[in-house]
């Protein structure tokens, strides 16, 4: 892994590799063929092979893939054979929702805490995690080895948060604001843009409505 570059459509492929892998292994399946697994996911197994092979291939000639095996060794290449400690900045509907999803912690993604800017919420707790004021954020992640940044504030706010969590040590941020975060290369931003994927779904709407002529434009 360490000697190519391996391109970001197949590290988008991964965690899918990840879930499916993780579903045929709570059914009970033991080993699936390329072809088999691709039925399922709705990838070539051309497509699969070559994904894998970029980090060893993993697969038997006659016997396929050992699911519980490719399954571990997924995870470790998405890093998910350790644990890393979050904070979160914005304790408004989404950010609740993020503090709220548990499944996180399953994957080891730890939320250590949450804070807000609102008095109104200062001292609420989301699952026991207590909302804290954001002046106390900077000492927090220093004490607590924070990794990962996550941020959940309109985009007004979230360039100067981001500065925060830069100047503190973290080297990851998750950014739901709606703002192309400047950062250095050292640390790693992972932007989700709720607007944008529900306008790439319009698109695909319109694209099939317009194909099977259900509407014509305005």
């Amino acid at each position: 892994m360490t000697d190519k570059q391996i391109s970001r459509a197949v590290i988008r492929r991964l965690p899918r590799y990840f879930r499916y892998l993780g579903e045929l292994k709570d059914d009970g399946i033991e080993k699936i063929s390329s072809q088999e697994l691709s039925e399922i996911m709705h990838v070539t197994a051309s497509q699969i092979r070559q994904d894998l092979n970029n980090f060893g291939g993993f697969g038997q000639q006659g016997y396929g893939y050992n699911v519980s095996f490719l399954y571990d060794e997924i995870g470790k290449i998405l890093g998910l054979n350790h644990t890393h400690s979050l904070v979160l900045i914005g304790a408004g509907n989404l950010g609740r929702a993020l503090a709220g999803y548990v499944n996180f912690e399953k994957r080891g993604f730890i939320m250590k805490g949450i804070f807000d800017i609102s008095p109104e919420v200062i001292g609420d707790t989301i699952r026991d995690i207590p909302i804290m004021p954001i002046e106390e954020m900077p000492a927090f992640i220093k004490e607590n080895n924070i990794d990962i940044g996550v941020i959940a504030i309109p985009k007004t706010a979230a360039v100067a948060i981001a500065k925060t969590l830069v100047d503190c040590g973290v080297r990851a941020i998750w950014n739901f604001s709606h703002i192309d975060l400047d950062v250095p290369d050292d640390v790693i931003v992972e932007s989700v843009h709720l607007s944008e994927s529900l306008m790439r779904l319009s698109y695909n709407i319109n694209v099939y409505n317009s194909e099977h002529g259900i509407w014509e434009d305005d």
